[in-house]
């Protein structure tokens, strides 16, 4: 029993470790960075040593940054579909002249991190970076316990009976045999032995192979499975929809 949960338990962590690294692999090779004005002079800078009240240059095809309110601009239009869903790109200027009760993203001199700057130019203050921008709070909400799948419902589901059963057997074989033997360390070691047999050792190991196979197959794909209960979930599915910008296929 000892052994098979020790095998389980690594597997499991190995799949996980060798997706988290190969996502970080992936992710070390992307380098964002940004044109700011320091000293009067424009300088290209890693979006992590960007701070509030930097001035930054904005073209065609940048990445936006930081949460920046536009101080000047010419035909700049936004792609924000990543945080409204929206496809078409949003015309920005350097003054908002819209209703005062607004969402955050319908404001039209402000532009947020996460976004890219379809065509035009601009100039921009950062108002926000890391955790304090639009993005950086949509990202800490996602960070809360995930709901459990109906894999995970049904793995429970079935933990709890296979305990329900052994509670109930257990002591209704140990007093049994107590009662017809009269010797209570002999009853103590078959009801043990009952309690082994009841219990599913291999279930957790065949449950870790099957999903690490299937994590193996979809990484053969060029697809990376940070979770491998997701396995589960994606054999599940009817229909996967992603959006048509998406170039590279991520499952967590």
């Amino acid at each position: 029993m000892s052994l098979m949960i020790v095998l389980g338990v690594d597997l499991r962590l190995i799949q996980e470790h060798k997706a988290d690294s190969t996502a970080a692999k992936l992710k070390a090779m992307i380098s964002v960075t940004a044109t700011v004005l320091r000293d009067g002079e424009p300088q290209e800078l890693p979006i992590a040593q960007l701070v509030p009240g930097d001035i930054v240059k904005l073209a065609a095809g940048d990445m936006i940054p930081a949460d920046v309110r536009i101080v000047a601009a010419k035909d700049l239009f936004v792609i924000q579909g990543s945080l409204t869903g929206e496809s078409f790109p949003v015309e920005k200027f350097e003054t908002d002249t819209g209703p005062a009760k607004r969402s955050p993203l319908e404001l039209a001199n402000v532009a947020f991190l996460g976004t890219s700057v379809e065509s035009g130019t601009a100039m921009a203050v950062i108002a926000a970076t890391g955790r304090d921008t639009y993005l950086g709070c949509m990202a800490e909400s996602l960070t809360e316990q995930p709901t459990q799948t109906a894999f995970d419902k049904g793995v429970a589901r079935f933990t709890w009976l296979m305990l329900r059963f052994i509670m109930v057997m257990v002591p209704l074989v140990f007093i049994i045999t107590v009662v017809t033997k009269g010797r209570w360390h002999e009853a103590f070691f078959f009801a043990l032995a009952v309690a082994v047999g009841l219990t599913p050792e291999m279930l957790p190991m065949i449950v870790t192979v099957c999903l690490s196979k299937g994590a193996m197959a979809m990484a053969r794909k060029k697809v990376i499975v940070k979770r491998i209960n997701a396995i589960q979930n994606l054999g599940a599915m009817d229909v996967l929809c992603r959006t048509k910008r998406a170039r590279s296929r991520w499952i967590k």
